[in-house]
């Protein structure tokens, strides 16, 4: 076995959605640093934009509005035209739904709660359905992100009134992409694709970390005492992407910093 080979991404075909966001991006640079075609999969406005902002190195952006199965169909159909397969699938883009007094769930109305669970896991479910068929034929990997509050709730004692305050649905829908994973494993199990989940801790995006007390409460709960670094991500992402991982399926690797083994 050469051991050097098993992280080897060439020839091989990934889209990522989210690809332009904080943890999206890194893992759009790990793929396509270790061989891969990287689709950049987002809901920027123009393809221009994607490309002046630089959060990305892929090779081709597609449009993808996440909340309409329409976009993913599209998606798919277009990457599949252009490249002849769909080899892997990075399901990391998610929207929230909820904030200030809306966050809470005596005031939350039907209207926000059903929104924020079509952002967190209605989202992945047509993601899943409109990828596998073109994935039948060669196998594949798909990851979805799910969340370490689809694991534990948010210790709301240290969010107070922050932005970063979680709705239930986010947590919600979260857990639910954990065991939609294990199921969509199952399912595509004889085509030879693999379904894996990946579960970030705290990883606040730059304008988040502007709040220095908030975040250092976030370290806090952590066993490393620290919040992640966006590239922490990328790796759980590659080996299950990756040959590394061709043992690996309905799985869930937790990269939280120790934050729910506690």
């Amino acid at each position: 076995m050469d051991y050097k080979k098993l992280f080897d991404m060439t020839g091989k075909v990934c889209i990522v959605t989210g690809g332009t966001g904080y943890l999206g991006r890194e893992n759009v640079k790990i793929l396509k640093d270790f061989g891969a075609t990287v689709v950049v999969a987002d809901i920027c406005e123009t393809e221009t934009r994607w490309e002046e902002t630089e959060k990305s190195a892929g090779d081709l952006f597609v449009y993808c509005d996440i909340s309409k199965s329409e976009s993913f169909r599209n998606l798919y159909q277009t990457v599949y035209e252009r490249y002849g397969r769909i080899d892997v699938v990075v399901n990391c883009a998610c929207f929230t739904c909820g904030a200030g007094a809306g966050s809470n769930m005596e005031f939350m109305s039907d209207e926000v709660w059903s929104a924020g669970i079509c952002g967190s896991l209605d989202c992945v479910f047509m993601s899943l359905r409109e990828c596998i068929p073109f994935m039948k034929e060669k196998g594949g990997s798909i990851i979805n992100y799910c969340s370490m509050y689809g694991l534990v709730s948010p210790d709301l004692r240290i969010y107070g009134d922050s932005p970063q305050r979680q709705p239930p649905n986010y947590g919600v829908g979260k857990a639910g992409v954990e065991q939609l994973t294990r199921y969509a494993a199952c399912h595509t199990a004889p085509y030879g694709i693999r379904v894996n989940c990946v579960t970030p801790g705290p990883f606040p995006n730059p304008n988040n970390q502007k709040e220095k007390e908030f975040n250092r409460k976030l370290a806090d709960k952590t066993m490393l005492g620290r919040i992640g670094k966006s590239h922490e991500m990328a790796g759980a992402v590659l080996l299950l992407a990756s040959d590394a991982g061709s043992f690996m399926t309905g799985t869930n690797i937790v990269v939280d910093g120790g934050w729910t083994a506690w």
